[in-house]
């Protein structure tokens, strides 16, 4: 994925490139034209010059009557010349073109003005040239220049727009920083970002009434969660204490007490349930304190030492690696416990007899991570979209468990900017990777 600010920059560079290849395409025909007309102005300004020192002086200091009518000059390294003749034609000249002339036994090709006027009766031709090679070599070190000034002013509009574009998009990195900061709605930093560009207000403001209405829409979902729990406990407690006390009754029949023994598993689960978004509730309003500090090698252990009989019965081999320790401060060892221990125990209930489930700890990165490995079911990529979802997921081939539990281990990760990825195959088994912050190391 490519930026903003450079997706802008790329943009304008590219666009610079593409008229810069097409100036550079009509470059040579361009610099031809301007310089045969600079040339071309030069030769007219020159004619101009020697036809008013002609005035001036007149014609003798350059043609004089016993001589053969004919004056030349040229500099030593020909690459002008001038040549002053009586003429007999009875046109008028004035044009510019392109002709050899013999210079001391040279040939060299000229750009050639020829003009012709009158001087006391008589006709004079005059023909003032500049060499070919000479207006070449002018029109390369323009071409040169030309080359060296686009490129400086590429490099300089390359570097003032990236900058630019540094500057006016810096409202939307405060905007998206502000939002990679929050943990929850309620933590949105409200303040508006100060910018002129309206799109940035407008999208600040969109989001801080999106922030609100998330975090009010969270508020009611925790108060009904907690609400309908606390109205749920009392009566599953009466008649959980209804039933119990049904089975201590001498006269009940053993066909009644099956019944009753089945309901109070029922009511078993839905106290679970209950139990389960109670502590959800909890958590996401923050009434647990992170105060501890623990090693997570030890709780891992704990967690093994208690939950390998449930492996023993399944034939699962539950191990552990633990290649480093980690001693998380600032913690709840008991949430910790909980979220582990459901993903353990979810390892085993997917695991096929004879299976494994491996507890893996070590360093990545400069990052303490914890692996729990199946060799189970694995998922889907279906499955696993929804696999920290309340409700939507329930792994396990024995109908126990709310569905909940996995949803359970994602908010107390939350809580402890823990990050969980899950890497699974169908068939194949299921990792789970719980990676700890930087901060509690």
């Amino acid at each position: 994925m490519i930026r903003l600010k450079t997706k802008l920059a790329l943009f304008n560079l590219l666009s610079k490139l593409v008229f810069t290849a097409l100036f550079l395409l009509f470059l040579p025909w361009i610099v031809e034209r301007v310089n045969l007309r600079q040339v071309d102005n030069d030769l007219i300004q020159k004619r101009e010059n020697t036809i008013d020192l002609i005035g001036k002086i007149g014609i003798e200091p350059f043609i004089h009557s016993d001589t053969s009518g004919i004056f030349g000059s040229y500099n030593i390294l020909k690459e002008e010349f001038i040549s002053l003749e009586r003429t007999g034609i009875a046109e008028d000249l004035n044009y510019i073109d392109v002709t050899d002339r013999i210079i001391e036994e040279e040939e060299i090709a000229y750009r050639v003005i020829n003009y012709t006027f009158m001087v006391d009766g008589q006709k004079y031709l005059l023909e003032i040239g500049k060499s070919l090679a000479s207006i070449q070599y002018a029109r390369r070190n323009i071409n040169r220049i030309i080359l060296v000034f686009l490129g400086f002013i590429i490099l300089i509009t390359l570097v003032t727009d990236l900058q630019y574009t540094r500057i006016i998009l810096s409202p939307l990195k405060k905007i998206t920083g502000k939002l990679k900061e929050i943990s929850s709605p309620s933590t949105f930093d409200m303040i508006p970002v100060k910018t002129n560009t309206s799109d940035f207000v407008s999208l600040d403001n969109a989001l801080r009434d999106l922030m609100v209405q998330i975090d009010e829409s969270f508020r009611k979902e925790k108060d009904i969660t907690v609400n309908i729990s606390h109205e749920l406990m009392t009566p599953v407690s009466v008649l959980r204490s209804k039933l119990e006390n049904m089975l201590l009754r001498d006269d009940i029949d053993p066909d009644t007490a099956n019944k009753v023994e089945e309901s109070l598993k029922t009511l078993h689960r839905l106290q679970s349930l209950v139990n389960s978004l109670l502590l959800i509730a909890r958590i996401e309003s923050h009434q647990y304190l992170r105060e501890e500090s623990f090693s997570v090698q030890a709780l891992l252990q704990e967690i093994i030492e208690e939950v390998n009989p449930v492996a023993e019965d399944k034939e699962v081999t539950l191990t552990g690696e633990f290649i480093n320790d980690h001693q998380f401060i600032q913690a709840n060892r008991a949430l910790v416990f909980s979220m582990f221990y459901n993903v353990v125990n979810n390892a085993i209930r997917n695991t096929f007899p004879e299976g494994k489930v491996v507890v893996k700890t070590f360093s990545e990165h400069g990052k303490f991570r914890t692996n729990i490995s199946d060799t189970g079911n694995g998922m889907s990529e279906a499955q696993m979209s929804t696999l920290f979802t309340r409700f939507k997921t329930k792994r396990g081939d024995d109908g126990d468990g709310t569905g909940i539990g996995l949803a359970i281990a994602k908010v107390i990760a939350d809580f402890h900017k823990i990050e969980i990825s899950v890497a699974s195959e169908p068939r194949k088994g299921t990792t789970f990777s719980f990676i700890f912050p930087e901060s509690s190391l």
